[in-house]
């Protein structure tokens, strides 16, 4: 099997300094035996069941899921997991440009812009995420195309090997993507309203605007401070409407938006890894109202924060809760 980490995800948290060779298709093959804290890439995903189980944790609620399943999550869409035993899954990381560029040649005889190819998976793949049950055979075929993705991707991004890259993607999507679900307005609230398309956040695709970087920056570090937009526009020199855009352009999320997912997956390590009250931990990350910390928790990761709570710290081997506060990744 290809690229299995058996490092405990729990403990980990992705460098976000790190600069890789920008590729539009990543893939990438693990086996956790731990839980997943939450988390959100700046990518479309598609996770693959290979073998074993787990709860997962996202904007489509608590879902168990198993060899046979694929889960698809739009960019900036916060995803945890809990691991019944062990998982091995391959995520396919999709750069959400190159997507787009491939549902306009896909629809070219209907297409005018490449503006229409993007308004079209927004208004027909608008849930941010789905279980898409193909079952265990269908699967299998899967695996082939799946490994030497992976191995490609641990190669590296090179040019020769695109169209191969290519193609297997290709045999990929053509499996999966039938059996997504499609809507033709925004029926749901989980659907987005403040979540835009852009690059991924961990693993730091390059140019980002200057400005950018450094709110992302501002935000990062002090997620607990009343930000207000007109701040963040002062502190990088911008004007309001210019730094929506610019942060927009960067990250696929307003910068409130950002804040709320940030927060979100503070609060979720806070829940595993402490025993303070959830006022506390809401009040810690920046929430002083606890119902409203609860329903932008529950909107992002799809269990309240006592479910999540019970569960993560069931599930965590062999640890109590610590008292008092855990230091800040």
């Amino acid at each position: 099997m290809t690229a299995v980490n058996h490092t405990d995800p729990s403990e980990v948290t992705p460098d976000r300094s790190e600069v890789r060779e920008f590729a539009p298709i990543h893939a990438r093959t693990e086996t956790f035996h731990h839980p997943v804290r939450p988390v959100a890439y700046d990518s479309v995903k598609f996770i693959v069941v290979r073998g074993g189980s787990a709860r997962l944790f996202s904007e489509f609620g608590c879902r168990h899921v198993n060899i046979g399943d694929v889960i698809v999550l739009a960019a900036n869409t916060l995803c945890g997991a809990e691991p019944d035993d062990w998982i091995t899954t391959t995520t396919l990381y999709l750069d959400r440009e190159y997507v787009i560029d491939q549902v306009f040649w896909q629809y070219a005889a209907q297409f005018r812009t490449r503006l229409d190819a993007s308004s079209y998976l927004d208004a027909h793949y608008a849930e941010p995420a789905q279980v898409v049950r193909i079952g265990e055979a269908r699967a299998g075929l899967l695996m082939p195309w799946l490994d030497e993705l992976a191995g490609l991707s641990l190669e590296g991004p090179a040019p020769e090997r695109y169209y191969r890259a290519q193609a297997l993607l290709f045999s990929v999507l053509d499996v999966v993507v039938p059996n997504l679900k499609m809507t033709g307005t925004l029926a749901s609230a989980t659907q987005r309203t403040a979540v835009f398309p852009s690059h991924p956040r961990h693993r730091q695709f390059h140019p980002l605007r200057d400005e950018a970087r450094h709110a992302a920056h501002l935000l990062s570090a002090d997620r607990a401070r009343k930000w207000k937009v007109p701040e963040l526009a002062e502190e990088v020199h911008l004007s309001i409407s210019q730094f929506r855009r610019v942060f927009v352009d960067a990250f696929g999320k307003s910068p409130i938006a950002y804040l709320t997912m940030l927060r979100a997956e503070r609060m979720a390590e806070l829940l595993q890894k402490t025993d303070l009250p959830i006022s506390v931990i809401a009040n810690e990350v920046g929430w002083a109202d606890p119902e409203f910390a609860a329903r932008q928790f529950r909107r992002s990761v799809g269990v309240s924060p006592s479910k999540y709570r019970q569960i993560s710290q069931s599930n965590t081997p062999g640890s109590n809760a610590h008292r008092g506060p855990v230091k800040a990744s």
